[in-house]
């Protein structure tokens, strides 16, 4: 590793966490992943689609995010280690990077880097497909970015949100209000991604363009809509390529952000 990429890396990591702490650790050198990689279970079963079952039970927010699921809060901020594996290249690093400074700029959510001693952390892998649990878990938790169909700013919010324990715009308890789910549309063994949930919606209306909802025709088996919005059947959704505003508001309520940087006013 060449010195001069050493720094453009060690700069990169000083914007994602901005007025966090910052470890210079080398997260590109693989001698330095041998000696420092964090340990993190293998891949889990995964529930709806993306999101893996957390290592006792199930959990727009989700309900464990009342019972322990939440990432602690340490004066203004919640800190969120994260470590970025380095199998992938730096171009893909900074792709995950990129997504992780959406968070630094509009909400109390710092994610700043792995140090060896963090116990809960967010570890970044390629591994099959894109998913992570919901919510904080006990140890370091995966989120699979695949390289190949993953690496894209809209996916690396998408599970970020997951990580701080958001689930499927889909599932919110209220959906029924807003959406029918075609049920004899949708390919057999994938009825469990439309399963709904106690979620706490923080006050905040059902949104077809959030970051979190699925498209009108996710896990299709033969091309015709399974989700079809009530106040308009031919609406189409589910096409966001970054979080909108009532996403960013979900986060600042569910983690006490609300300020004059970091408002919390529904956007309608």
């Amino acid at each position: 590793m060449t010195p001069t990429f050493l720094f453009l890396l060690i700069l990169s990591l000083t914007d994602v966490s901005m007025s966090a702490p910052i470890d210079s650790e080398d997260q590109t050198g693989q001698s330095m992943d041998i000696m420092l990689r964090p340990q993190t279970d293998p891949k889990p079963p995964v529930l709806e689609d993306d999101i893996a079952l957390p290592d006792t039970s199930s959990r727009n927010a989700d309900p464990c995010t009342a019972t322990g699921c939440k990432w602690p809060k340490t004066g203004r901020y919640v800190y969120v280690p994260y470590y970025i594996s380095t199998n992938y290249t730096s171009k893909e690093a900074n792709i995950i990077m990129k997504g992780l400074q959406s968070f630094n700029k509009s909400t109390c959510i710092r994610l700043v880097p792995w140090k060896p001693d963090d116990r809960h952390f967010l570890s970044f892998e390629s591994r099959d497909g894109c998913w992570s649990k919901v919510g904080r878990q006990k140890k370091g938790q995966i989120i699979s970015l695949e390289k190949k169909g993953c690496l894209s700013n809209h996916t690396v919010q998408h599970e970020v949100l997951h990580a701080l324990g958001f689930k499927h715009e889909i599932s919110r308890s209220d959906r029924d209000e807003y959406v029918k789910i075609l049920f004899e549309n949708i390919k057999p063994g994938k009825e469990s991604n439309f399963k709904k949930v106690e979620t706490n919606n923080l006050r905040t209306p059902y949104d077809f363009k959030s970051i979190m909802q699925y498209k009108k025709y996710a896990f299709s088996k033969n091309e015709m809509p399974t989700i079809v919005a009530k106040s308009d059947p031919n609406l189409d959704f589910g096409h966001a390529k970054q979080m909108n505003k009532n996403d960013i508001i979900r986060v600042n309520r569910l983690y006490n952000c609300c300020s004059k940087k970091t408002p919390c006013t529904i956007s309608n």
